[in-house]
C-alpha cells in the first residue's frame, strides 16, 4: 500500500517541478534574428540578490552577437551608482535551438537559459534556471528592441513569471535611466 502512495506522491512532485521550472523554448528559434541590441524592460527573480538589489535596478541595454560556433556573446551595460558597468557573458549553445548554458566565473552558478518566446523585432521573453550550491532560483527577463512595450507584452511577462512560480513581489518593470540613447550603448 505504501509503494503506490509514494509513487503517486513522487509523480505529483515531479509534475509540480516540471510546471514551475521547465520553460518551453521558442519553436524554430532563429539565432541570427535574435542578435542585436535589446533593452531589459522587465526582470523577475526569486533569488536573494534580486530581493536585496531590486530597489536599485534600472533599465539596461544588452547586445547579443553570434559567435562562429553558434554560441551567443551577451554584453549588458547597466547603471551602477554614477557610472555604467558592463558585463560580458558567453552563452553556450545546447542541442536544442534557443536553449543555452552559462557558468558564472565569479559565483560558479550554472544557468539554463531558454528563449521562451520572441518575434525578434519587438520583444523576447527569456527564462533562466540558476543552480548553485545553496540551491536554485528562477529568473525571467523581458527584452525589447525599444524602451517602450505594449501593456499586452508587459502583462504576458507578468503572467509567464507567475507561471514559473514567481510572486508579485518578485516581478519588476525596470525604470528608465533618464540618459539619452547616445549615452546608453
Amino acid at each position: 500500500m505504501q509503494a503506490p502512495l509514494l509513487s503517486i506522491l513522487g509523480l505529483a512532485l515531479l509534475g509540480a517541478l516540471h510546471a514551475q521550472g521547465d520553460a518551453p523554448v521558442q519553436a524554430g528559434f532563429q539565432e541570427e534574428q535574435f542578435t542585436g541590441k535589446w533593452y531589459s524592460i522587465g526582470l523577475a527573480s526569486n533569488s536573494n540578490w534580486f530581493k536585496e538589489k531590486k530597489h536599485l535596478m534600472k533599465m539596461c541595454t544588452t547586445v547579443v552577437s553570434a559567435t562562429a560556433d553558434g554560441n551567443l556573446e551577451v554584453t549588458s551595460t547597466y547603471p551602477k551608482a554614477d557610472r555604467c558597468e558592463t558585463k560580458n557573458s558567453l552563452y553556450i549553445k545546447t542541442e536544442e535551438p534557443g536553449r543555452f548554458s552559462y557558468t558564472s566565473p565569479r559565483w560558479g552558478s550554472k544557468h539554463d537559459i531558454r528563449i521562451v518566446e520572441t518575434n525578434y523585432d519587438e520583444y523576447a521573453l527569456v527564462a533562466t534556471q540558476i543552480s548553485k550550491s545553496s540551491g536554485t532560483s528562477t529568473m525571467v527577463l523581458l527584452y525589447s528592441r525599444t524602451k517602450e512595450l505594449s501593456p499586452e507584452r508587459l502583462e504576458r511577462f507578468t503572467q509567464f513569471s507567475k507561471e514559473q512560480g514567481l510572486a508579485d513581489e518578485d516581478i519588476l518593470i525596470l525604470p528608465k535611466t533618464g540618459k539619452s540613447s547616445a549615452e546608453e550603448r
